[in-house]
């Protein structure tokens, strides 16, 4: 069976309504997969993303980010309906929200302070799954510094290191990973649920004026490592801080801790794209180095 009647039948089976596609088109959706847009002959949407058949592992973690997301009912997220490989195509099948509706930055950081508010008695999560396209590992810690250490700096510095990364950006993050305690003097953060990637392609608002939140990398850390990375690419506006601060409050470190958070994003990507990242990073790292010591 070709892909298109394929999908159909598995969303057949999972929202048991038949469904018969009445058109498709692209639709944005990243660098990393293929995407549609499917309208059924009943009038319903299904927001559709294709891979390799290799790729079904992320798809499966993803809707489990999803899954996990939704779950605390803070804050709108899009229900992940199915997911496999038909077709010779892994695929990631989940309702469609029209976004692009009115903005609402203290209603977005209020809502995001009330899902970080849903936490566990640890810090990872029950399986790995990725960031962009690189393997993301959240093997459960009962400490965060440890955890963020190696499962986050350790990791990608690793990866660096094989990639080509200069003796100076190795040489900086390693003495930054030893020195992590002393940026956590006096501040104890609880694992909270974490979208994992909250950059501002990853968040909107759909016609009713709802935030929207989706394409996670979920794990359960310190809420501040999600907080830093909307102010990564270009920031939220003050009233979405503000908003976020009025309900749960930021520790006065999370200043220099926003930089040692968004150091893991810089160093993925660098690994994924090369180019000035690795500058960036360690001219980042030497001056948290300096903070810490």
């Amino acid at each position: 069976m070709s892909l298109w009647p394929a999908l159909c039948d598995e969303i057949t089976r999972a929202t048991g309504r038949p469904f018969r596609l009445q058109n498709r088109r692209g639709a944005a959706g990243g660098c990393i997969n293929e995407t549609a847009l499917l309208q059924g002959q009943d009038g319903r949407r299904f927001f559709v993303k294709l891979n390799d058949p290799q790729q079904a592992f992320m798809f499966a973690a993803e809707a489990e980010g999803l899954l996990a997301l939704r779950a605390p009912g803070a804050i709108r997220v899009p229900e992940p309906l199915c997911h496999g490989v038909v077709a010779g195509r892994s695929f990631l099948v989940m309702e469609h929200l029209p976004l692009g509706g009115p903005s609402h930055p203290a209603r977005f950081g209020a809502q995001l302070a009330a899902l970080h508010r849903h936490t566990a008695p640890r810090f990872g999560w029950h399986r790995d799954n990725t960031i962009g396209s690189t393997p993301q590992i959240n093997t459960w810690c009962d400490d965060w510094v440890s955890f963020y250490r190696e499962h986050r700096l350790g990791f990608q510095i690793r990866r660096a290191a094989q990639g080509g990364g200069g003796t100076g950006l190795i040489d900086a993050v390693e003495r930054l990973m030893a020195a992590l305690p002393a940026l956590f003097s006096g501040y104890q953060p609880v694992a909270s649920v974490l979208h994992g990637d909250l950059w501002s392609g990853n968040h909107d608002t759909d016609q009713q004026g709802q935030p929207v939140i989706f394409d996670p990398a979920v794990y359960y850390g310190d809420r501040e490592a999600d907080v830093a990375m909307t102010e990564l690419f270009g920031g939220c506006t003050p009233a979405f801080y503000a908003a976020y601060d009025e309900a749960w409050p930021l520790d006065p470190g999370y200043r220099v801790r926003r930089d040692m958070y968004n150091l893991y994003h810089l160093l993925n990507h660098f690994n994924l794209f090369g180019g000035g990242y690795a500058g960036q990073s360690e001219r980042v790292a030497r001056r948290l180095l300096a903070e810490a010591e």
